[in-house]
């Protein structure tokens, strides 16, 4: 092989682990919801403006099925993850698993599971990982992965360490991975990048929201919703969780603002996760 040659498929080779491995920013459509409200259509046409192409829905804002699917398409956007309630993965697992194949997801995320008040019991774990851990599987026989995204309450003390702990134990690694909610995971006091390190195996998608410093912590997963601030601009940390979420392999990153002023922010953030190296 000549020298020249040998660069040549050097280089080919560079560029191809570079596009295999690459992460992308996307947004976490509640992000807008306040906008959706008003109008759809614009404010897909605004997402497909900030230069996001990847999304992760949960609502179609009053829209069937063909409309907003075609709203999607027309901005050039890709739908990765499906968010659905407990109760429709108790009752119909397979129709969420329809669903969120017929808008191309790849994941399918629980966001909370039901317990009284603010107090998370064992119980309410046993029997939620119970339903979970049967939902995953059927989604795992229709090709999608099922995630659970922890919003503090899991974080409540428990023997030498915590709920969340004990949890992860009890779902089925076949069929349950985790989404993290940096904000969700600070806000209940908790290291981001150390937990990124002990379940590096579980987290396969990260929501990335920064907070206001000298917010109070909280383990309710309540918390005042201006409290979001630009990435960068808070206390979470989100250079430090980037690098090792990179190092861990996470592809699929989305940005959400639950703030007021999310429209005005969410350009600012995705400039400064463009400027980390």
């Amino acid at each position: 092989m000549q020298p020249s040659f040998k660069k040549l498929v050097g280089l080919l080779l560079v560029l191809f682990s570079l596009a295999t491995h690459a992460q992308e920013i996307g947004l976490q459509l509640h992000s807008l919801r306040n906008e959706f409200a008003k109008d759809v259509p614009g404010t897909m046409a605004k997402i497909k403006s900030f230069g996001i192409k990847e999304i992760e829905i949960g609502d179609s804002y009053g829209l069937e099925f063909p409309e907003f699917i075609k709203l999607i398409a027309q901005n050039q956007l890709q739908v990765v993850s499906y968010g659905t309630d407990f109760e429709r993965l108790m009752n119909y697992p397979q129709a969420v698993a329809d669903d969120a194949r017929a808008y191309g997801a790849k994941y399918v995320v629980c966001f909370w599971i039901p317990h009284k008040g603010d107090t998370l019991t064992i119980e309410d774990i046993n029997r939620a990982s119970a339903v979970l851990n049967k939902a995953g599987k059927i989604l795992a026989q229709n090709g999608l992965l099922l995630c659970y995204h922890p919003h503090g309450y899991e974080f409540q003390p428990h023997e030498n360490g915590t709920l969340f702990e004990y949890m992860v134990n009890t779902f089925d690694a076949r069929y349950i991975y985790l989404e993290m909610d940096v904000f969700w995971i600070k806000q209940a006091g908790q290291d981001p990048v150390a937990l990124l390190k002990k379940y590096a195996n579980r987290w396969i998608l990260l929501h990335l929201k920064d907070r206001k410093p000298g917010t109070p912590d909280s383990k309710n997963g309540r918390a005042d919703v201006e409290s979001n601030v630009v990435l960068g601009k808070g206390d979470v940390g989100i250079d430090a969780i980037m690098k090792e979420a990179r190092a861990i392999g996470i592809k699929h990153y989305f940005i959400e603002d639950e703030s007021s002023r999310a429209v005005q922010q969410i350009p600012q953030s995705l400039s400064y996760l463009r400027s980390l190296k």
